[in-house]
């Protein structure tokens, strides 16, 4: 993926990293999901999205990722 530097920039502002240290494996990937949940809807808002809009849009999305998981075919490839 080919990103410009205003797009470099713009992660700055709207990715917060989650620490590493001192948390176990499923702290540490709930952590990252609810910053990266808690981004997303910090630059929807931004765009001019309504709290009822955000939540639509991530509730689909969110849907559609647990909708498509098979853990059958996970497994299988680790």
């Amino acid at each position: 993926m080919d990103e410009s530097s205003d797009d470099s920039l713009s992660h700055d502002v709207f990715v917060t990293e989650f620490p590493k240290q001192g948390f176990g494996i499923v702290d540490y990937l709930q952590g990252r999901v609810h910053f990266a949940l808690l981004d997303q809807m910090k630059l929807m808002s931004k765009s001019g999205m309504s709290q009822v809009q955000i939540k639509e849009a991530m509730m689909i999305k969110i849907t559609e990722i647990i909708d498509s998981f098979e853990p059958e075919k996970e497994s299988k490839s680790l």
